[in-house]
């Protein structure tokens, strides 16, 4: 069921491997030991640390007697444990013995209304009695496996309208959101699923593997591995450092991967770079099997058959790369352009398909098909367990009944969260007339698949599958005296921000005068040396307000005039005009990303 790689003495060793059997036992044992340590149904289970065995088991144990599992992690910003542990009100919590200290800091201040801590391995004396000195007990997991096994308690299973999970999500600003999950809408989604697949030849089965990477905290990899238990197939854990997570690809071998836009588009990345150091010859042969491929793929045929001849010469080298036996790549998150989707169908051996989702929609919304070359650049078509319209949002000028139907995306159906968490206001906004409200934009192309093409506000993903909020940035960016105006701009297909900046004159008159320039400010802002400064301000004010690293500036446009009414770039009350931005400084937002590519390859 459950597989991970022990490391000794910094050296990675191969999977091991827990039996369905195994982790049954050892979740009665959790939850036993849950019940004896004072949880009640209802309580809420913080698990906070990466995806391992230990994580997966305290989930299920949370499940078998009614508890609410939370899951918590560090990515939504300083301050986001401590935030949630306080928010959701949570008694108990399991966690990666390196983040044990971070909790018993002074400024974490929720770990005094913990009740115990439990390590996913062990604790140390000194992090035991510190934590002993606020009243919290602490457990290593084999002493809490233990303490199961003296005091067992029998399962109490939860209702269809139990909290399976409050999964907290990034906001437009501010503090995260928790998004409530009722055990109905997890089994729905995994009925549903079931349907899903019943209509294809290849079928899953419990030789299947999956590699989980992407954090269990997110609704993705959590849902992924919930399907992956009903079809009694197998799970392994990367070790804990992607960078080298082609070691942990090679040596699991997996069949199905799930990744955010940003891993394909390294493979993409890696791929290329190799073929540019082929000789012509051999570039010349890769590319003609890849347009007969293709030909054959556009003609129907599946990507077994499409040309097993162009599969052996050429791409088997890069289904390999991939462990050996891939089946199945989805991508999910934020979207994969379409060039890069079609390149990995052609030379990945296997299927490869988008899918749509939110935390609120338990992230199986939409799904593409596996060989059908029309769904391509587009997420496919709605899941069997919910419906989807399009909404006029006139404002951005889209239209479901015009020409080209688009529009905000609103969802209803079984597979749906129940609310946010202590915050009804924010629930009656997105919820209407029983329709979720998404804020992104989709198009529904004339063969009736969708294909996400907007959002309708401030609140964009970057390829990584991260949320970043621009109009937050702008207002914290725009903090620095270097800074008189702001646009930051991110593209949903790359994982980088860039900005258009109006320096402030006085400032920038002051830094040259200190370096010896006598130009005047037209010409300053010319200068590379003044580029340099700006990026190296905004990387000083993103570290002073403790910003995620996604979150940097990685390339700036200066610009000397400053936005204003007369060009349409802002409005009356002075906030950016973001598509008139767009469209006003495109050729330079194309040669930021280009030169950014560059430097990377």
């Amino acid at each position: 069921m459950l597989g991970w790689r022990r490391i000794v003495d910094e050296k990675v060793g191969p999977y091991m491997w827990k039996t369905y059997k195994e982790v049954y036992e050892e979740v009665l044992q959790i939850g036993s030991a849950l019940r004896a340590a004072g949880a009640e149904p209802g309580s809420r289970v913080g698990i906070y640390g990466v995806n391992c065995p230990q994580w997966i088991i305290a989930m299920e144990a949370c499940a078998a007697h009614t508890l609410i599992c939370v899951p918590l992690y560090d990515t939504l910003g300083s301050g986001a444990v401590d935030y949630i542990v306080e928010h959701a009100e949570i008694d108990f919590v399991f966690v990666q013995d390196t983040k044990i200290k971070g909790l018993l800091e002074p400024d974490c201040k929720c770990a005094k209304r913990l009740k115990a801590i439990v390590s996913f391995t062990n604790v140390s004396d000194e992090l035991s009695h510190k934590a002993s000195e606020i009243g919290v007990k602490t457990y290593s997991w084999i002493d809490f496996l233990h303490m199961g096994r003296e005091k067992p308690e029998d399962t109490n299973p939860p209702k269809a309208f139990n909290i399976c999970t409050i999964m907290y999500t990034s906001g437009t600003s501010g503090d995260p959101k928790g998004v409530v999950l009722t055990h109905q809408a997890v089994a729905t989604f995994v009925v549903g699923m079931d349907l899903y697949m019943d209509q294809f030849e290849d079928k899953m089965t419990h030789d299947d593997v999956y590699l989980s990477f992407l954090p269990l905290a997110h609704i993705l990899d959590r849902m992924n591995e919930e399907y992956f238990f009903r079809k009694g197939a197998s799970v392994g854990y990367y070790h804990g450092n992607l960078n080298v997570l082609r070691d942990d690809i090679q040596e699991l071998k997996p069949t199905y991967l799930a990744g955010v836009p940003r891993v394909f588009e390294r493979i993409h990345e890696g791929i290329q770079k190799a073929l540019q150091e082929l000789n012509p010859r051999r570039r010349f042969i890769f590319n003609a099997l890849y347009k007969h491929k293709l030909a054959w793929l556009n003609r129907g045929y599946s990507h077994s058959k499409a040309s097993p001849m162009a599969d052996f010469i050429a791409f088997r080298k890069i289904r390999d790369k991939l462990g050996g036996r891939i089946r199945l790549l989805v991508s999910g998150g934020a979207p994969l352009s379409p060039e890069i989707e079609e390149f990995l169908r052609v030379t990945c051996c296997c299927f490869v398909v988008q899918g749509y989702g939110l935390t609120e929609t338990l992230g199986g919304t939409a799904l593409g098909f596996p060989d059908e070359m029309c769904m391509l650049g587009t997420v496919g078509i709605p899941a069997v367990y919910n419906e989807i319209r399009l909404e006029e949002v006139s404002e951005m000028g889209y239209d479901p009944l015009g020409e080209n139907p688009a529009g905000e995306i609103c969802i209803r159906g079984q597979c749906m969260f129940s609310g946010y968490y202590k915050n009804p206001e924010l629930t009656e906004e997105v919820m209407k007339d029983g329709w979720f409200h998404t804020g992104d934009i989709g198009e529904i192309l004339p063969n009736g698949v969708l294909k996400i093409i907007d959002r309708k506000k401030n609140l964009i993903k970057l390829s990584q599958g991260e949320y970043v909020a621009l109009e937050h940035l702008e207002n914290i960016f725009g903090q620095n005296s270097v800074v008189q105006d702001i646009w930051v701009y991110g593209d949903s297909f790359k994982s980088m921000l860039v900005a258009v900046v109006v320096p402030n004159p006085e400032t920038v008159n002051r830094w040259a005068k200190d370096l010896g320039f006598t130009k005047p400010f037209e010409e300053l802002c010319s200068f590379p040396e003044l580029k340099e400064h700006i990026i190296s301000e905004l990387k000083s004010t993103a570290e002073k307000n403790k910003l995620r690293k996604f979150e940097y500036i990685k390339a700036v446009t200066v610009e000397t005039k400053p936005f204003d009414v007369e060009r349409d770039l802002v409005t009356a009350t002075l906030k950016n005009r973001r598509n008139n931005l767009l469209k006003y400084y495109q050729v330079q937002i194309d040669e930021m990303y280009r030169k950014l590519a560059s430097k990377k390859i």
